[in-house]
């Protein structure tokens, strides 16, 4: 089987996305990147995640012809690989409708920076890429956009992209970032939460870049 690992990886984050409450459903989607040969291997559209095997996500090349699979990629498909294309750090793309995050995405507002996590996960506050409708084409160039050197954004009446060096990362961060808006959102109703400065925000980063974990 094609990307065999790289398949693993793609429907053991999607369970995952179901195991922290970040999708209902078929909702979100999982890609990942492989290095070697620039092919993409994706979830299938509108499948439960529960049901599938590895065999089941779809490798795609770059320009989205189907390499191996039976099934049809996720209809974001044209958005991954915009953002593939332009992000050449990028090497997964998680997909998400999470509920803490999606309130925020709803008002069109970004979630200010205000714990270490998120410093740390994301690279500051998740800025809102502007609305686009589903299959429209506009969802990876407005993400990009939003993005910049960040691992996250909200799309603006709809969900979250992250972003990551590994299918890994692409879903820690997606769960912390739900995990952050939610914290946000108590501590509003307590008071005015405390945003981190620039300089506390780069530090935390670094720590997160250049120390923390195995290398």
């Amino acid at each position: 089987m094609l990307l065999e690992q790289l398949r693993k990886e793609v429907l053991a984050a999607s369970l995952d996305l179901l195991k922290y409450g970040l999708v209902t459903l078929t909702g979100g989607n999982v890609s990942g990147r492989d290095e070697e040969t620039g092919y993409i291997a994706i979830t299938p559209s509108g499948m439960s995640y529960e049901t599938l095997s590895p065999e089941d996500i779809v490798v795609i090349d770059g320009s989205g012809k189907v390499i191996e699979g039976k099934w049809k990629p996720s209809v974001d498909t044209p958005d991954h690989l915009y953002i593939y294309g332009k992000r050449q750090d990028v090497f997964s793309i998680i997909h998400t409708h999470s509920t803490y995050a999606c309130s925020f995405a709803m008002l069109q507002q970004e979630i200010p920076c205000a714990t270490t996590t998120l410093a740390n996960e994301v690279g500051g506050a998740v800025p809102v890429a502007r609305y686009a409708p589903v299959a429209s084409g506009l969802i990876g160039p407005h993400v990009v956009e939003a993005l910049g050197d960040k691992s996250a954004c909200l799309l603006a009446n709809h969900g979250v992209i992250t972003v990551g060096t590994s299918v890994r990362h692409a879903l820690t961060a997606a769960v912390m970032l739900e995990d952050n808006a939610k914290s946000y959102l108590f501590a509003k109703h307590i008071g005015n939460p405390v945003l981190l400065e620039a300089a506390e925000i780069q530090k935390a980063r670094d720590v997160f870049t250049y120390l923390y974990g195995q290398k």
